[in-house]
């Protein structure tokens, strides 16, 4: 069994337990494409088996998120789960937040949390941070394709969609727009809808995974990949089983690899010549 799975999961629960779930029942190596925050729920990518090999391909994918976000206070964590650091009676309307979106579309750049798995020297913030520990993470470049509005939940409380690339930090994204409107802003709820092709419609709630669905459940390698694709002859597909070099008419970059009835991997074709980055085959 090889593939991966579009879990979705829960509020309130953290990914290496829906990981864990998921090596239970399967009895295989297991890992996620992308963590989600403990308070978010939504699209959590888990490739099974072999698939693991796939996680350089996969975790810059796009991704779309629904969040919620709180005018007037601030919090360590950025979200709903900190202590409030910062408060203000600043409360903007649907209009100023209509006007302060559009400045962060495109390449913009962030300030992860101080609660984020970034390391500093070798730990992670958020365990630093849990200790008290003081420091700065430096600002990173991430792409915002698209945010849009979704409505007035509350007074103080609106709903926005996210369009974005992977190292997108939702809870920094919402403080600097609080910012950005003269006031401040907290992530009160997050729900991501898609990440890559794994979306809520082809994904299984967490809680309802069982060893006799689970396999139905799989979405097959060479679904969640988007490379061009190549497909070897019979005496190409031993060379390279074998790790010998095969000579190709295509462009360098990389491509899905298949032999005559099956995935053979990931491949990078650099000048002519193809070498496997990602082995697939159940047999290896």
């Amino acid at each position: 069994m090889q593939g991966i799975l579009s879990v979705i999961k829960p509020e309130n629960c953290n990914s290496t337990r829906a990981v864990s779930a998921v090596r239970r029942i399967t009895g295989l190596a297991t890992g996620h494409m992308g963590t989600l925050d403990p308070m978010a729920s939504g699209v959590l990518p888990i490739a099974v088996g072999k698939a693991t090999r796939l996680f350089p391909f996969l975790t810059e994918k796009q991704k779309v998120y629904e969040a919620e976000l709180m005018f007037g206070e601030e919090r360590d964590t950025l979200d709903a789960t900190g202590q409030i650091v910062k408060t203000t009676e600043t409360i903007p309307g649907k209009e100023a937040l209509l006007s302060a979106i559009p400045k962060f579309i495109g390449d913009i750049s962030q300030v992860p949390p101080a609660y984020s798995a970034c390391f500093v020297n070798g730990k992670r913030g958020y365990a630093l941070a849990r200790k008290g520990v003081e420091f700065t993470l430096a600002a990173k470049t991430v792409h915002i394709e698209d945010i849009s509005y979704l409505g007035q939940t509350e007074e103080n409380k609106h709903r926005i969609r996210i369009v974005c690339g992977g190292g997108t930090y939702i809870r920094s994204l919402i403080r600097d727009i609080g910012y950005e409107t003269g006031s401040l802003a907290t992530m009160t709820a997050l729900c991501r809808t898609q990440s890559g092709v794994f979306t809520l419609e082809n994904g299984v709630k967490m809680e309802e995974l069982t060893a006799n669905n689970i396999a139905a459940a799989m979405i097959p390698p060479e679904k969640a990949l988007s490379f061009p694709v190549i497909t070897l002859n019979a005496k190409f597909t031993k060379r390279v089983i074998d790790g010998l070099p095969v000579n190709l008419p295509y462009g360098d970059g990389i491509y899905t690899v298949f032999g005559e009835d099956r995935i053979l991997g990931v491949g990078e074709i650099t000048q002519t010549k193809l070498k496997i980055k990602a082995y697939l085959r159940e047999d290896e």
